[in-house]
C-alpha cells in the first residue's frame, strides 16, 4: 500500500473527529439518558452532599431533555443522617434553565424557571407529624406558587400521640385542597433571601385542633407562641400583602378522658381575610383580620381582630357579633368541658369588644337572651340524675344563673365584664376563647 500523505491523514482524522462529535451531539439531543443520566445524578448528589453534609440524597433516575430544556428526576429520597427527617417525591421536573447564562449573567439563569414536584412526603419522626402534598408548582416568570391536596397530620392515632408524653399536648390536623400564592418572589425563595408574595389564596381548608386536658402542662416547657412572636423568629424577610381563606372549617376540641368524645367548638363556611402578614414593620404596623363563619352550625359569627406586628408580647384587640341561635347547640362543649347542660334558652344577639394587653384581657360582652335553664351533670357519669345534681341544678337556676337578659323598661341590661389573664400554656386560640368565655360567664352568672 502506498503511504498516505499527511494532508490525507489530517483530512481523515478531521472526518472521524467530526463524525464522533456529531454522534455525541445526536446522542445528547435524542438519547440523553445514555450519558447524562448517570453523570447528572452523580453531580447532583455530590453537590448536595457538599452543601448539606447532615443529609443523604438518593435519586432513582435523571432524564435530561435538551430540546425541551427540561430535567426530570424520579424516585427522590432525602434523609437526615439521624433519621429524624425523611422526605420523598415521586417525580420532580425543572424546565426553563438558561444554561448559556451560566457563563455570564448568573443572576438571570432562573428567569424562566418552572419547577414541579409530585407526591411529596415529609416526615418528622420526633414530633410524629407528616406532611403530604399531591403537587407543588413554582413558576418564576408567572411569580406564582401553587400547592394542591396538601395535608399535615400525625403519623399515629390521637391516643398514641398523647401517650408519647406525660404532659399536655396539642394535636393539629390541617387539610389544604388548594393554596395559591401570586406575585411571589420566587427568586428570593430560590436563593433563601426572602419570602414574599402579593397575595395568598387558600380554598376549602379545614383545621382540626385537639388538646388533652386530662394531663398537666409541662411547667418547664416554653410558652406557646403568639402569631407575631412566631413571625419574629423567621430570620428572612417575610411579607404577604393579603391572605384570603374561602369556605374554611375549624374545630377546636378538648379531651378530658381517654376513650370519651371531646368537648367541641366548631366553625363552618369560614371566610377570612388578613391585610398583611409580615415580620418587618414600624411601631404602628398592624395585621388586620376580618372573618365570619357559622358557629356551631346554627349562628353567624363575625370577628374583627388587630394584632401589632412589632410588639413581642401577647397584645391584640378583637370585636365581633353573634346572630340568633338556640343555646342548646352549645351542649357539645358544655356537657364535657363544664359539666353543664343547657335545657332551654334562646339568644337573640350578642356582641363583644375585647382588648388583650401583655396577656391580660379586658372588655365587655353584651348578650340578649331569654328562658335559659341549666342542669348540673355528674362529673363521672355525665348524667343530670341524682338528688345532689337536681338540688344543685335548682339552686343554680334559682339563685345564680341569670335566666333572661333583656332590656328593662329603661333599656338597661346586664353587660358582661371580661377579666382573664393568659395562662402559661394558653395558645392564641385558647386565649381568644377563654377571654370571651369569661365575659359570657359574667353575663350568665357562671
Amino acid at each position: 500500500m502506498r503511504s498516505l500523505s499527511p494532508r490525507k491523514v489530517a483530512a481523515y482524522a478531521s472526518y472521524a473527529g467530526g463524525t464522533i462529535l456529531l454522534v455525541c451531539i445526536l446522542v445528547l439531543i435524542f438519547l440523553p439518558d445514555a450519558y447524562l443520566n448517570g453523570f447528572l445524578k452523580r453531580q447532583i448528589i455530590k453537590t448536595f452532599a457538599k452543601e448539606y453534609p447532615s443529609y443523604s440524597l438518593r435519586i432513582a433516575r435523571v432524564h435530561c431533555a435538551i430540546v425541551r430544556n427540561t430535567i426530570e428526576c424520579d424516585g427522590i429520597a432525602l434523609r437526615s443522617l439521624d433519621s429524624t427527617v425523611l422526605c420523598s417525591a415521586g417525580a420532580l421536573s425543572v424546565r426553563g434553565i438558561a444554561w448559556l447564562r451560566l457563563m455570564g449573567q448568573k443572576d438571570k439563569v432562573f428567569d424562566a424557571l418552572i419547577a414541579q414536584a409530585r407526591d411529596i412526603t415529609l416526615s418528622f419522626r420526633p414530633s410524629k407529624y407528616e406532611f403530604r402534598c399531591a403537587q407543588l408548582r413554582a413558576s418564576v416568570p408567572d411569580s406564582a406558587i401553587m400547592v394542591e391536596a396538601a395535608e399535615l397530620h400525625t403519623i399515629v392515632n390521637d391516643d398514641a400521640f398523647f401517650a408519647s408524653s406525660k404532659f399536655r399536648k396539642t394535636r393539629y390536623r390541617i387539610v389544604l385542597p388548594l393554596c395559591k400564592a401570586t406575585g411571589a418572589d420566587c427568586r428570593g425563595l430560590l436563593h433563601g433571601k426572602a419570602y414574599r408574595a402579593r397575595s395568598v389564596l387558600i380554598d376549602d381548608p379545614s383545621f382540626d385542633i385537639l388538646v388533652n386536658m386530662d394531663t398537666p402542662w409541662d411547667k418547664n416547657a416554653s410558652k406557646p407562641l403568639m402569631p407575631n412572636e412566631a413571625l419574629s423568629l423567621i430570620k428572612k424577610a417575610t411579607q404577604v400583602n393579603g391572605l384570603n381563606i374561602l369556605n374554611g372549617r375549624l374545630k377546636y376540641a378538648e379531651r378530658y378522658r381517654i376513650g370519651l368524645r371531646p368537648a367541641e367548638v366548631t366553625f363552618d363556611s369560614v371566610q377570612l381575610s388578613v391585610n398583611v402578614i409580615s415580620n418587618r414593620g414600624g411601631p404602628k404596623s398592624m395585621a388586620v383580620v376580618r372573618g365570619q363563619g357559622n358557629f356551631m352550625k346554627t349562628s353567624r359569627m363575625k370577628i374583627h381582630l388587630t394584632v401589632p406586628i412589632s410588639l413581642p408580647e401577647s397584645s391584640f384587640k378583637y370585636s365581633g357579633s353573634l346572630d340568633a341561635m338556640d343555646l342548646t347547640s352549645l351542649n357539645s362543649f358544655l356537657e364535657i368541658g363544664e359539666n353543664l347542660r343547657i335545657k332551654s334558652g334562646f339568644l337573640q344577639t350578642a356582641a363583644f369588644d375585647i382588648t388583650v394587653t401583655e396577656g391580660r384581657a379586658s372588655g365587655t360582652v353584651r348578650a340578649l337572651y331569654k328562658n335559659l335553664v341549666i342542669e348540673i351533670l355528674d362529673k363521672q357519669t355525665g348524667s343530670e340524675k341524682g338528688v345532689m345534681n337536681r338540688i344543685g341544678s335548682f339552686i343554680i337556676n334559682a339563685t345564680k344563673i341569670r335566666g333572661t337578659n333583656m332590656p328593662d323598661k329603661s333599656g338597661s341590661l346586664k353587660i358582661g365584664d371580661v377579666k382573664y389573664e393568659q395562662k402559661r400554656d394558653d395558645t392564641f386560640l385558647q386565649l381568644v376563647w377563654f377571654s370571651l368565655r369569661s365575659g359570657i360567664g359574667s353575663v350568665v352568672g357562671f
